[in-house]
């Protein structure tokens, strides 16, 4: 009997050439998360600054929790800010950061990678699904 070839573990630093791995990881889950890629993306088609309320028309599904939730961690996270404007009633404007510009590019290039895939992905999905 033949022993099966050991597989030693990745080195997670070696799979995302940085130092500190975890902290990687879990900003990309954070900036590849669905809504995180509407609202920037909104944004920028929405001229870079809108409303609340311009970005819930803007995206389809989203509910307005989930748009605030959103927002404020892309506000924690430096990219976007918000300005509050001292009216009756309030008005709230965000507006996306240089290093929130800095991400369209990358989202951009998902999403164009979707568009060309996605029908090619569905039917791997319905041969898989059929097995």
């Amino acid at each position: 009997m033949e022993n099966p070839k050991k597989v030693r573990p990745l080195d997670p630093a070696a799979i995302c050439k940085s130092s500190d791995p975890m902290a990687v990881r879990e900003l990309l889950t954070k900036i590849g998360d669905k809504w995180t890629i509407f609202v920037v993306l909104s944004l920028d088609l929405l001229g870079g600054r809108a409303r609340f309320s311009e970005l819930d028309r803007a995206i389809p599904g989203i509910s307005q929790r989930m748009l605030s939730s959103t927002l404020k961690n892309l506000e924690r996270d430096g990219l976007v800010v918000r300005e509050l404007f001292p009216e009756v009633p309030p008005r709230v404007e965000y507006e996306i950061t240089d290093r929130g510009k800095s991400l369209l590019r990358p989202t951009q290039g998902l999403v164009d990678w979707a568009k060309a895939n996605w029908e090619q992905v569905r039917e791997s999905q319905s041969e898989y699904d059929a097995r």
